[in-house]
């Protein structure tokens, strides 16, 4: 007999967490990660809300060593207090640690992933990416005048507050770098490396990257809230590596054709293949895209707008079939458009990976 699963599933026991007990009552399951759950968590003293980011680090195989799973929590922690205080940076509130867990207690955002907020609205209005990508520049910013490269910047890892403002999160693949340092490590999310980072995993002669590999990372994150796919994705992954390096993408019609040119000018200057020529995040900020007012109207489009009540309508019916049975998943989009089926989606921009070189 299978029973259900209950809130005190995969809980640590209260043995080897004494100090977070005292002090947290935990809650429901928020996500889960690889070797860590999180969850919602209250504060007994003041009954305030939190995420409890839980690290199971019973089965790290390498102890204590530079590149164990305890030793890059340690980096996580001590790179969040480096940043904290940033408004659009997630906050470290608390820590515990055991011989078999290590709890961050982090701020709690109630809206989730940008991820999932996209995948609801498809595409966002220039407006809204406007709001979103200044807010990103401005942490992104701060994070680097602080000597931080978060190696891993994606919708996933971007959350949001009760007032929809971007709250960078998950720094596993963070690291501190001095002033010229350039690093080798092939770190993140295929779709979203830059191209020097994959040079630096390729070829000997190549001399490394830096912090401009998260300005190429804001890049893919615009491009891909203005029109609800990324620039470089294809379904063969060393066709869509290639275009990376390359810089090989465009902006296609008709998704682009409503879209002004100053998002597209900025853009152009994020996903640049030198990095030295790349636009950095205070560059960025200044550009004509974050002072002008968006003026230029949409033009009714009458297929357009039947399309989108065929779309509402298709909603509907689904909403309905909902608690009944599931929408049945066409064979033909998956294998051509994966990246337009949540489910796939996600699977395809969770592939983070690391080697350790």
């Amino acid at each position: 007999m299978v029973h259900p699963r209950t809130q005190e599933d995969d809980l640590p026991g209260k043995d080897v967490a004494k100090e977070f007990y005292a002090k947290y009552e935990p809650k429901e399951i928020l996500g889960r990660g690889v070797s860590s759950t999180v969850r919602r968590c209250i504060h007994k003293e003041t009954g305030r809300e939190y995420a409890a980011k839980i690290i199971d680090i019973s089965s790290d195989t390498e102890g204590a060593g530079p590149t164990s799973l305890y030793q890059a929590t340690k980096r996580e922690i001590e790179v969040l207090r480096k940043v904290a205080g940033h408004p659009y940076i997630i906050e470290l509130h608390d820590v515990f640690e055991s011989t078999t867990f290590i709890f961050l207690v982090l701020e709690l955002c109630r809206q989730g992933e940008l991820f999932d907020y996209l995948t609801t609205v498809v595409a966002l209005s220039e407006k809204r990416t406007k709001s979103i990508m200044k807010q990103l520049f401005e942490a992104l910013d701060y994070i680097h005048s602080q000597g931080i490269v978060h190696r891993d910047l994606k919708p996933e890892n971007i959350l949001l507050d009760d007032s929809l403002n971007v709250k960078i999160t998950d720094f596993g693949f963070a690291i501190h770098i001095q002033p010229g340092e350039l690093l080798t490590e092939l770190c993140g999310t295929p779709g979203y490396l830059a191209p020097e980072l994959l040079k630096s995993s390729m070829y000997e002669s190549s001399t490394g990257y830096d912090k401009q590999v998260d300005i190429w990372a804001c890049g893919v994150i615009m491009y891909t809230l203005l029109v609800g796919f990324p620039p470089f994705w294809h379904r063969k992954q060393m066709v869509m590596l290639r275009n990376i390096m390359e810089g090989k993408y465009e902006f296609c019609s008709p998704e682009w054709d409503d879209i002004t040119e100053a998002p597209k000018d900025l853009i152009s200057k994020l996903l640049v293949v030198d990095p030295a020529a790349r636009i950095d995040a205070a560059g960025a900020l200044e550009h004509s895209f974050f002072k002008a007012v968006v003026t230029q109207k949409r033009i009714f489009n009458a297929k357009k707008t039947f399309q989108f009540g065929i779309l509402c309508i298709r909603a509907l019916v689904r909403i309905r079939r909902l608690r009944f049975t599931p929408e049945p998943l066409s064979l033909i989009l998956a294998r051509t458009d994966p990246y337009r089926i949540k489910t796939p989606r996600k699977v395809i921009d969770g592939c983070a990976f690391t080697r350790i070189v």
